[in-house]
């Protein structure tokens, strides 16, 4: 399925080529934005804007229902399990021990795993729309960028292989193009990271 990331991205791609062959080959000045931004990103501009053209948040569409199907199955399977009954004694008494211990771990509370289950669903409805907001930002900033001032030079030169390190008007259009893509592309991760760190637990395997 195509988006406003897909459309912009064919005539940026040019654009953020050559800002990286230059940055790489003429530099930026030491106090410039863009080495800050290159120490978040650890990328030159095409190569993260790639990382977010990766992202596939329909790949999730179905993930969430799925996985809410199964909380529901947990949530059956443990109403099925019977009780003793009119069965009486030890083996009876451990039995019901071991019912009502199976019974908390498919449902019941949040480290059940219904409920656990739930809120993987509710992880990967987060991920498919953080997904869907990371790229409609990013295009955003491309389509700000492919209009600003600074894509002047960088565009009159975008098929060439040649850079002049001597050339500072170019040197500095493609350091704040580098800057404002990789700030964009760096946010966006940013709340990646938010969302992943408050999903710990779930990787926490619990059995009581």
């Amino acid at each position: 399925m195509t988006d406003r990331l897909d459309v912009v991205l064919e005539t940026a791609a040019p654009l953020l080529k050559r800002a990286g062959d230059v940055l790489a080959a003429a530099g930026a000045p030491a106090d410039h934005a863009v080495w800050p931004s290159l120490r978040r990103v650890r990328l030159l501009p095409w190569d993260a804007v790639q990382a977010v053209a990766a992202l596939r948040p329909y790949d999730l569409a179905d993930a969430g229902p799925e996985l809410r199907l199964d909380a529901r199955d947990c949530a059956g399977l443990a109403e099925t399990l019977p009780a003793p009954g009119i069965w009486s004694g030890a083996a009876a008494d451990a039995y019901e021990t071991s019912r009502r211990r199976m019974v908390r771990h498919l449902s019941g509370g949040e480290e059940s795993l219904d409920g656990r289950l739930s809120a993987t669903a509710a992880l990967a409805d987060e991920l498919a729309a953080w997904m869907a907001r990371a790229r409609a930002e990013l295009a955003v900033a491309l389509a700000e960028v492919l209009t600003s001032v600074e894509a002047l030079p960088l565009a009159a030169q975008a098929h060439s292989s040649a850079v002049d390190p001597a050339d500072t008007s170019e040197a500095e259009a493609a350091a704040q193009v580098a800057a404002r893509v990789l700030d964009a592309v760096a946010a966006v991760y940013e709340d990646a990271a938010d969302l992943m760190a408050a999903a710990e637990p779930l990787a926490e395997v619990r059995w009581s």
